[in-house]
């Protein structure tokens, strides 16, 4: 009787032991490489940034930031086609790029030029592309004193030979 028993113990033993390894192997990878290899395939997304990516029982959430809906249909795709994840929580925000139009720093620069140069009827002065190019005439009692003000305004460059000194 006691023979059966441990039989019985042992049988039971190995029953469950079998049914814990099916189930695990059932449940796939595991959530930490499921979202690693997640991470891996959006790190080839330059559009997308800081993305913060959970895996929870093959259930991906993914945020951040993308410029468009369709980059944002494109990481849902491709996070759903990764082994392993059942299905995806796309929380990603849709934030359009905006085109950094420079401040149109030749106008400032023209208007300050404009400025400096309002007490000298005899000198043109003209800016581009941050150089400030003298024409006409001067004083030279005068010019010292006008280049200070042109330089103090930081151009690239101040050209005066084209300025005429009397």
């Amino acid at each position: 009787m006691k023979n059966l028993t441990m039989k019985t113990t042992g049988f039971l033993i190995a029953l469950v032991i079998m049914a814990a390894t099916l189930t695990s192997c059932k449940s796939g990878p595991k959530d930490e490489v499921v979202k690693a290899a997640i991470e891996t395939a959006l790190l080839s997304n330059s559009h997308i940034s800081d993305a913060v990516v959970t895996v929870e029982k093959g259930v991906a959430t993914v945020s951040g930031q993308v410029p468009d809906d369709a980059t944002k249909a494109d990481i849902d795709k491709t996070i759903a086609g990764i082994s392993g994840v059942k299905s995806v929580v796309n929380n990603l925000t849709v934030v359009p790029e905006t085109q950094n139009v420079p401040v149109a720093a030749t106008d400032v620069l023209t208007n300050a030029v404009k400025d400096a140069t309002k007490d000298y009827p005899t000198v043109i002065a003209t800016v581009n592309d941050g150089v400030i190019t003298l024409k006409g005439e001067i004083q030279k009692t005068n010019l010292q004193k006008l280049m200070m003000a042109l330089n103090a305004l930081k151009p690239k460059k101040v050209d005066n030979s084209q300025l005429v000194i009397k």
